[in-house]
C-alpha cells in the first residue's frame, strides 16, 4: 500500500505546476484525498480536499488558482496549481482517508521563485 506524490519543481511566479497523488495497493475512489503543505519553519497547512463524491474544497489563499481532479482509471488525483506565488513555496503532501484508513504520501517540493 503506497501513496506517491510527485510533480513538484521550481517555477517562476505566475507559473503553473500539476501535482499528482497516485495510489498503489488500494483504490482512491473510496477515499477523500487531501493536499497539505509545509513551508520552512511553519506548521503543516491544509490546502484542499476532494471527497469520494468529487466535491472539492480549498483554503481561501488558493481558491480560484488551484483545482483538484480525479482520474479513476489511473488511480490518481491531481492538483493543478496556476498563478503560483512565492508564498506557495512548500513541501506538498497528499493524504487519503476514509473511516477505516488514513494514508500519507511522501512530500514533493514546490518552489516559486524568480
Amino acid at each position: 500500500v503506497q501513496l506517491q506524490a510527485s510533480g513538484g519543481g521550481l517555477v517562476q511566479p505566475g507559473g503553473s505546476l500539476r501535482l499528482s497523488c497516485a495510489a498503489s495497493g488500494f483504490t482512491l475512489d473510496y477515499y477523500a484525498i487531501g493536499w497539505f503543505r509545509q513551508a520552512p519553519g511553519k506548521e503543516r497547512e491544509w490546502v484542499s480536499c476532494i471527497s469520494s463524491s468529487d466535491g472539492s474544497t480549498y483554503v481561501d489563499s488558493v481558491k480560484g488558482r488551484f483545482t483538484l481532479s480525479r482520474d479513476n482509471a489511473k488511480n490518481t488525483v491531481y492538483l493543478q496549481m496556476n498563478s503560483l506565488k512565492p508564498e506557495d513555496t512548500a513541501v506538498y503532501f497528499c493524504n487519503a482517508r476514509n473511516i477505516l484508513s488514513n494514508f500519507w504520501g511522501q512530500g514533493t517540493q514546490v518552489t516559486v521563485s524568480s
